[in-house]
């Protein structure tokens, strides 16, 4: 599935999933000029809101970034979301039908898993990579390390718990792809800090990381 090889690749790259859940639509103009500013050209817009939808289309109308549906629990929200130009669909369990649709439809998914029951599941639709979740209620970096063992050729991206205090430990596994969480972005930084002080936020800790390298 070259597809997923490409989006993996992407991930590698960003290092960064931004998981935003939409509440006004006013701030989408700042969210896509920041990613691209910051080099983070990649976002998971949540279905945790009713204007899910509407972000995802103004979002991938420019195709400035990356845009990505979250959240997703529903075989209906998954055509929705690729409906509406989503690139790739984000679920919070491995829900086969999901899965099954997306891999017909070459769409790349992140279907969330945190055992080995539910990582053996994904292994079997030939996914690599999975999103734990949530990280941190499930052994967090420990956990991941514990699970690196059997599953030495699955790659990670943790979510749930990750914070601007921890999110570089997570990097530093070399089977942790990106981390994803809000406090890269969301609402209420942009309300707190403002444009350009979450651009410079997100900008430093993208060169921490890359000069760890």
């Amino acid at each position: 599935m070259e597809y997923m090889v490409d989006f993996y690749k992407k991930l590698r790259e960003m290092q960064f999933l931004p998981l935003f859940t939409v509440h006004d639509l006013k701030h989408l103009d700042d969210v896509e000029d920041i990613l691209v500013n910051s080099n983070i050209p990649i976002i998971e817009i949540t279905f945790r809101s009713d204007l899910a939808l509407e972000a995802i289309k103004k979002l991938s109308k420019n195709n400035k970034i990356l845009v990505g549906a979250g959240t997703v629990r529903t075989l209906q929200q998954a055509k929705q979301a690729i409906e509406y130009g989503a690139k790739f669909i984000v679920s919070p369990a491995v829900i086969p039908e999901i899965i099954e649709y997306c891999i017909r439809h070459k769409v790349p998914i992140l279907p969330g898993a945190a055992t080995p029951s539910e990582i053996q599941m994904a292994v079997h639709y030939g996914i690599q990579v999975i999103k734990y979740f949530p990280a941190d209620l499930y052994g967090g970096l420990k956990g991941i390390q514990a699970l690196s063992g059997p599953f030495y050729d699955i790659s990670f991206v943790p979510t749930g718990g990750i914070d601007e205090g921890n999110y570089q430990y997570y990097l530093q596994h070399d089977q942790v792809l990106a981390v994803g969480g809000s406090f890269i972005i969301s609402e209420k930084l942009l309300k707190d800090k403002g444009k350009s002080e979450v651009e410079k936020h997100i900008i430093g800790m993208k060169k921490t990381v890359d000069s760890k390298l």
